[in-house]
Order: C-alpha cells, then sequence, then structure tokens
C-alpha cells in the first residue's frame, strides 16, 4: 500500500455563501496526516485522530475526504478505518453518507450504515456548530475482516448511484482477469457510470431513498465520485 492517498471533496453549497469549500477540505485532510503520523504504528485510534484534525481546522466551509496511509491505516472520506492486525478487524469512525462496502470471496459481507439529518441530508463535519456537526457524532463501527478481503471506500457520488450487487459485478470483472487489476477497477466502468448519474429512469439508490421519503426522484444523482479500493493482506 502506498504511503498516503488523499482525496477531498469540498461540500458545493457553500458557493452560494462565496466561500471555497476546498480550503476546508485541503486544511482537513493536512491535519488528519499529521494527527496520523503522530499515532503509534499498529495502535491507531481513529476517533482520535478525527477529532485532532476536526478542532484545529479552522477554516471555513465543510469536507468530505480520504486519506491511505501505509501501516494499514485507511482515512476515507469522513470515514477513518484503522485495521487492527491483532484482532483482524477494521475499527470505524464514520460521519455522514460516505462509507465503505466489504467483499469476501466477491459477495458483500457488509454496508457501512450512513447518518441521515434527513433525505439527502446527512451529517457533515464542519467549521461551527451552526454550519455542520460535532466531531462527537461520529460512528465507531468494528467490523472483522480476513485476508484476501477486498474493502472500497467511496463519497456519496458512488453510493447513492450504485448498488452492492453492482460494485461487485464490476469487482469479479476484473478480478476474473487479473488480481493485479484491482488497482484499476473503476477506470473502465466510468464512462457507464457516467450514463447512470444522467439517467431518467434508472431505479438508483438515491431515487429509492427519494420515494421512501415522500420525494419525487427517478434515475442517479449528479455528483463527483472518489472510489479507494484496498485488499486485505
Amino acid at each position: 500500500m502506498e504511503k498516503k492517498k488523499r482525496p477531498a471533496d469540498g461540500v458545493g453549497a457553500w458557493i452560494k455563501k462565496g466561500i471555497d469549500s476546498g480550503e476546508y477540505s485541503r486544511q482537513l485532510m493536512s491535519n488528519s496526516l499529521v494527527a496520523l503520523n503522530q499515532e503509534t504504528r499498529g495502535h491507531v485510534d481513529p476517533i482520535l485522530v478525527l477529532e485532532d484534525a476536526y478542532y484545529k481546522t479552522k477554516s471555513q466551509g465543510s469536507s468530505t475526504a480520504c486519506i491511505i496511509a501505509r501501516g494499514n491505516v485507511l482515512f476515507i472520506f469522513r470515514t477513518l478505518i484503522a485495521l487492527d492486525d491483532r484482532h483482524h478487524c477494521l475499527n470505524v469512525a464514520n460521519v455522514g453518507d460516505s462509507g465503505f462496502v466489504v467483499f469476501r470471496n466477491r459477495e458483500c459481507i457488509y454496508q457501512s450504515p450512513i447518518q441521515p439529518h434527513g433525505f439527502n441530508h446527512p451529517y457533515q463535519l464542519g467549521c461551527s456548530s451552526q454550519f455542520g456537526d460535532a466531531v462527537d457524532t461520529a460512528m465507531e463501527i468494528v467490523v472483522p475482516v480476513q485476508s484476501g478481503d477486498i474493502v472500497v471506500a467511496s463519497t456519496d457520488g458512488l453510493i447513492d448511484n450504485t448498488f452492492p450487487s453492482e460494485i461487485e459485478k464490476i469487482l469479479t470483472k476484473r478480478l476474473d482477469r487479473d488480481d493485479h487489476q484491482l488497482p484499476k477497477t473503476w477506470h473502465g466502468p466510468q464512462q457507464s457510470m457516467h450514463c447512470t448519474i444522467l439517467s431518467t429512469d434508472y431505479e438508483s439508490p438515491f431515487s429509492r431513498a427519494a420515494h421512501l421519503a415522500g420525494k419525487n426522484h427517478v434515475g442517479g444523482k449528479i455528483d463527483d465520485i472518489t472510489v479507494v479500493v484496498a485488499k486485505i493482506i
């Protein structure tokens, strides 16, 4: 696993207030990396790292983010995932509607829950209680894993437009060709994913949630997408 990956996704609604939420994203990611490097290797506490970064981030805005660091530590879009080598678990601190799915033998065995205030209104860390949620709202999740499991973590852009069963098909197609194709999992399906997002008749996870909330929406949800795929070794 390479030393770090840090995609960040600032919440775009801030532009209406004349604020570049990307600045909050960048500062949150920088502070998260500092906190990760201060943790004892093999003893990372996701909640403590998230708290440290949150309280040191002073820019206006709110953000999703992703860090993957060497040492079996993953920080995924407001979702911090630390691999506990001793107990063979993923230890997770999660806020909002980004999340992850765990696959074993190419079948989904776990999908993380989301934290919604209401339809299309997820919890989110922000620069103040007026514009975001406090870090103590983070969910702590423990997921048992084993060698060979695949973790697909993403922003809500993927989660709102793709069911776990569809992700299974993408993974299976890649792995049937070559296990080394895993890092390129989403290179090929980008075009079909684009069509799904723009579809006006596809029953997406987002349109299903809209129906349950009494809203009239059919098709995908236009959004940016960031995906990190990791294999447990």
